[in-house]
C-alpha cells in the first residue's frame, strides 16, 4: 500500500494493488473521509456526536471492513444506547463479524442466525466482566446493574463483495442486517435501494443475551455482472442529512457534514462506509 497526494484538509488518500487493505474504526477518536483506491474505490470516516467527544466517551458506532482486489468485507454497528454499554455490543459483534465474514465460505441468512445466537456466551461473559464505577450514586448504580443484568444491544448491517473472476463468472453481493442504519445500493449509476425492501426497523437489533431481536436478520443477494457499475453507501441515523441525496457527493461535503459546524459538532455518532466498484 502506499499513500499518495493528500486531497484537502484532515482528508487522506490510498492506493493498494493485491494487498489487502484492512480499516477498524477506533471508538475513542475520529476518522477524516480517506479514500482508497484499487479494483474498489472506497471511502469512509467516522465521528462520534460532540457531546461524547466532550465527555471523552466512547462513540457508540463501530465500523470495519477488508478488502483486497477480488474481495470486500464490511460492517457497520450501531450500539443502542439505552441497553447497557452498547458501544462494547457494537465493537463486540463488529469483530466477530468480520471475523465470521472473511471466514465463511458462502455466507448466508441461516448461517449468520446461528452464529449470532452463538456469540450470546462469549458476549454475556464481556458484559457481566465490565464494573459499574463503585463513586456512582446508589440509586443509579442500581439502575445500571440491571440493565447489566438485561444485557447490551447493537444494529448491525454486514456484507461481503466478490468480484467476477477467473473462476467466477459471475460475482457476488450478499447483505445481512438488523436495524434503521442506512444501506443503499446504485447499479449503472441509477440507484436499486428498493430491491432491499422496507425492512430498516429501530426495533430490530441484536442482544448480547438473547441474539437477534425483532425476527430473523434480514438477507439481500444478487449476482454482480461485470461493468455494471456499482455504489454501495452504508451509514448510521448521525448521517441522515444523506438520506435525500441520490448523486455522488463530492468528499468535501462529506466531510463538511462529519464537522457540522453550524451544530458545534456532530449530534449524533456517524459511520460512513461508500464502496465502488
Amino acid at each position: 500500500m502506499r499513500r499518495s497526494n493528500a486531497r484537502a484538509e484532515a482528508m487522506s488518500s490510498y492506493s493498494f494493488t493485491d494487498t489487502r487493505y484492512r480499516y477498524e474504526s477506533k471508538q475513542t477518536g475520529e476518522q477524516p473521509l480517506t479514500r482508497v483506491e484499487g479494483r474498489f474505490t472506497c471511502r469512509y470516516a467516522y465521528g462520534r456526536a460532540a457531546e461524547t467527544v466532550k465527555l471523552s466517551e466512547q462513540g457508540q458506532d463501530f465500523m470495519a471492513f477488508s478488502m483486497n482486489d477480488q474481495t470486500c468485507c464490511f460492517v457497520l454497528c450501531d450500539g443502542v444506547g439505552l441497553s447497557y454499554r452498547g458501544d462494547v455490543a457494537a465493537r463486540f459483534l463488529g469483530q466477530r463479524l468480520m471475523s465470521w465474514l472473511t471466514a465463511a465460505d458462502q455466507p448466508s441468512g441461516a448461517a449468520l442466525e446461528k452464529r449470532l445466537k452463538e456469540l450470546t456466551a462469549e458476549a454475556e461473559g464481556e458484559i457481566n466482566r465490565l464494573e459499574v464505577d463503585d463513586g456512582t450514586p446508589e440509586l443509579l448504580r442500581d439502575v445500571l446493574r440491571e440493565k447489566q443484568r438485561m444485557g447490551s444491544e447493537s444494529m448491525y448491517i454486514c456484507g461481503r463483495i466478490e468480484l467476477p473472476g477467473r473462476f467466477q463468472r459471475k460475482g457476488r453481493l450478499w447483505l445481512a442486517w438488523q436495524g434503521d442504519s442506512r444501506v443503499r445500493l446504485w447499479r449503472h449509476h441509477q440507484e436499486v435501494t428498493a430491491e432491499l425492501g422496507d425492512r430498516f426497523r429501530t426495533t430490530e437489533r441484536w442482544s448480547t443475551r438473547t441474539g437477534p431481536i425483532g425476527g430473523k436478520p434480514h438477507e439481500y443477494e444478487c449476482r454482480l455482472d461485470q461493468g455494471a457499475g456499482y455504489r454501495l453507501q452504508l451509514y448510521s441515523d448521525g448521517l441522515n442529512d444523506l438520506d435525500p441525496l441520490t448523486e455522488l457527493i463530492p468528499d468535501e461535503q462529506v466531510q463538511v457534514l462529519f464537522n457540522a459546524r453550524h451544530t458545534d459538532g456532530l449530534e449524533d455518532d456517524a459511520s460512513f462506509l461508500e464502496i465502488v466498484w
